[in-house]
């Protein structure tokens, strides 16, 4: 090997924009994500970019799609694989309690509603959750219209739990007091 020849860089994959872009979205929102900023973050030149992505907006469409199917990968799937909804619902509410990135562009995405490549993101996944939550009721055995019902609450407690921490700023509780609240929720929302 040379000794005066640069060492060769690792190439970065289109998922390692994706994350990044994320990270941004969670930090800043979704109109902070500039191709040269993320580049100068990830220490590479934005070309790197071109070789994965055409525009910025297909970036921000990626990273959205990925920000939605690790919400059914990840959690939707796994908590639908167990058995009971007694035990499904209760696990549902700590698991994502504590999925803290999501949760962080999750609440970008609501101040965001008026961009063309949120809308159409933010529809599908609410309607996935809303199915989910409603399914599970259900299987638990409330009747379709209090389920549905039951289903909206606790969708609007979580949206509105997001909207009071991360867009109001809301003094922080900590990590016992928000366990609590959780548990709280369980009692409050799932039947006994």
């Amino acid at each position: 090997m040379n000794a005066n020849a640069k060492p060769e860089r690792t190439r970065l994959s289109a998922e390692d924009w994706e994350e990044a872009a994320l990270k941004l979205i969670a930090e800043q929102g979704v109109n902070a994500v500039a191709v040269e900023a993320l580049a100068r973050q990830l220490g590479v030149t934005k070309g790197s970019f071109y070789w994965h992505f055409r525009t910025r907006e297909a970036l921000v469409q990626a990273s959205l799609e990925r920000w939605e199917l690790y919400g059914e990968r990840e959690i939707i799937s796994q908590i639908e694989a167990i058995p009971d909804p007694r035990v499904r619902l209760p696990e549902l509410f700590r698991r994502v309690a504590h999925e803290l990135q999501p949760h962080r562009v999750y609440a970008a995405l609501l101040k965001a509603l008026d961009h063309p490549q949120v809308i159409p993101v933010m529809a599908r996944v609410s309607q996935r959750r809303m199915e989910f939550l409603n399914t599970a009721y259900r299987e638990a055995g409330m009747p379709p219209v209090e389920a549905l019902n039951r289903a909206r609450l606790t969708y609007a407690a979580y949206v509105g739990f997001l909207q009071l921490n991360f867009t109001l700023g809301l003094p922080r509780i900590t990590h016992e007091e928000f366990d609590a609240y959780v548990e709280h929720m369980i009692a409050t929302l799932i039947p006994a």
